[in-house]
């Protein structure tokens, strides 16, 4: 692929900044740009060319859909059809926000933005410069995370130039993401409305506003699936994450492998002194861990994997697609 002169353009400092990064996506260009979640790459949706190339420079494969990122709610009916009244009803409580709705894909949507279903996965950011450059480009943009594919999705512009400098037009630097973690996927076509990906907003509050029960996603995956998450290893660092269930379990791992230079993630203090670095397991921060983890070179990143940390569904999931290895009890 060839290669190009990647824009850092920081619309805090520069004037200019989003109104560059617009013409280059109206130009068919690739734009990185800030969400509250993660760093969503941003083309044309319906520029089925445009939409090709984000698969191509993030290697990503064509079975793993891409969500549609509007800057205006009435945007929707450029991409979707057949709305059902409970998208509506969300779309008031939560847009613009960490929520993603999977709906009818209106026929002028390229089918390569859904991995060929007649489904589309839609949501409105709540980050001002994405929404910004959304109301300049004056279309929906198709965005997955600025990262190859499988690596932790970025959460600064930093994150994004290590892995697609020299393949994209610009990056749109908004400083650290809010969250951190991507969007909660929702299926609203679904009988009872199921939650493909986790993520800030929950089962409960989703509930609350549809008035009825919400399921989590459990099935196996076999072809295309209607959101990004469901099928891949995803977000994990080249560091070999290990899920420990305790304390105890993670000094044992410590003992059986004394070659190894690891960190350590923890959401509590250890009870003693470990002879390895003891870093906050939080969701805003997770990715950075797991990219400074690489950037140190540590050979694992040691997650404990406690009860409190598996009841949070967003963070578990996270952690479980990106680990190579998880502890089910103490040694």
């Amino acid at each position: 692929m060839q290669t190009v002169r990647t824009l850092l353009l920081d619309p805090r400092r520069d004037a200019t900044a989003l109104v560059r990064a617009a013409a280059l996506v109206r130009a068919g260009e690739l734009v990185a740009f800030p969400t509250e979640t993660v760093y969503g790459l941003g083309a044309r949706v319906f520029c089925e060319a445009c939409v090709q190339r984000i698969f191509a420079v993030k290697e990503r494969p064509v079975d793993n859909p891409l969500i549609v990122h509007i800057g205006v709610l009435a945007d929707v009916e450029q991409v979707a059809v057949a709305i059902p009244e409970g998208f509506w009803r969300l779309a008031e409580r939560f847009f613009p926000g960490p929520l993603t709705v999977v709906l009818r894909r209106h026929p002028r949507v390229p089918a390569v933005v859904s991995a060929g279903l007649d489904t589309v996965a839609v949501r409105m950011p709540r980050h001002p410069v994405a929404l910004e450059l959304l109301g300049l480009v004056g279309e929906p943009i198709a965005a997955p995370s600025a990262n190859r594919s499988g690596r932790p999705s970025p959460t600064c512009a930093e994150h994004v130039l290590q892995d697609l400098a020299g393949s994209i037009a610009a990056v749109l630097d908004g400083g650290r993401c809010e969250i951190g973690l991507e969007s909660t996927v929702l299926d609203v076509l679904a009988q009872p409305p199921r939650i493909l990906r986790p993520g800030a907003i929950t089962a409960e509050e989703i509930s609350t506003v549809l008035g009825m029960p919400v399921e989590y996603w459990r099935g196996p995956v076999q072809g295309a699936v209607p959101s990004p998450g469901m099928k891949y290893r995803h977000y994990a660092p080249r560091a070999a994450v290990v899920l420990l269930p305790s304390w105890e379990a993670l000094q044992h791992w410590l003992r059986e492998h004394p070659t190894a230079d690891p960190v350590v993630l923890a959401a509590e203090a250890p009870p003693l002194a470990l002879p390895v670095p003891i870093r906050p397991l939080q969701p805003a921060t997770l990715y950075a861990e797991f990219r400074r983890s690489d950037t140190e070179g540590r050979t694992h990143v040691l997650v404990l994997y406690t009860a409190a940390i598996r009841s949070q569904p967003a963070l578990a999931d996270r952690l479980r697609k990106a680990a190579a290895q998880e502890v089910q009890s103490q040694p």
